[in-house]
């Protein structure tokens, strides 16, 4: 996938809630149930990773929701709010919202693991994490000991920091890409 420049993300960004809305507001429910019935075909209720990338696909955002970004929204968004008779493999109407909302912010968040990955191999390792310092201090984090957090994100100490890992420290931190949220 190409670098997205920060100016392109940010004009991007501000159209994906329209289009995938997670605000509670009437007509961003309604916009919801819309995409909610075009993504389940046999009307189930119900849905599965697979008709969640195919619902982006039709709506031409598997361009920029790359399957990490899809498979860590799907499940964080999936055990939001089980009720009687849900399953753990499936969203639901009620968690469709929440899927919405991660979608968008583990966008981002994938984003600013590819800026930090300067070798586009899907994993950052500890000399792209030095050279990110100053993107991570803008982001939020100012980290005066890098080799020692490194190795903290790095939770299955393979010598690199996969998106999982990215991801799951970033949200701990709540870093953003958008000065304005801090």
């Amino acid at each position: 996938m190409p670098k997205v420049s920060q100016e392109e993300l940010e004009k991007f960004k501000a159209k994906l809630p329209e289009m995938l809305p997670p605000e509670q507001t009437e007509e961003a429910k309604a916009t919801r149930a819309k995409i909610f019935k075009s993504w389940d075909p046999n009307g189930n209720r119900k849905l599965s990773l697979a008709e969640v990338d195919l619902g982006l696909r039709q709506m031409r955002l598997h361009l920029l929701f790359r399957k990490p970004v899809i498979l860590r929204a799907f499940n964080a968004a999936k055990s939001v709010s089980k009720t009687k008779g849900s399953s753990d493999d499936y969203i639901d109407r009620n968690e469709f919202r929440v899927l919405c909302e991660y979608l968008l912010r583990y966008f981002e968040l994938y984003n600013m693991f590819d800026e930090i990955d300067e070798s586009d191999d899907d994993r950052i390792n500890l000399e792209e994490f030095e050279n990110s310092l100053e993107l991570l201090k803008k982001w939020g984090m100012e980290i005066k000991d890098p080799k020692k957090v490194f190795n903290e994100i790095d939770t299955n100490g393979g010598g690199y920091i996969l998106f999982d890992e990215f991801s799951d420290w970033a949200l701990k931190k709540k870093l953003t890409m958008d000065s304005k949220k801090k």
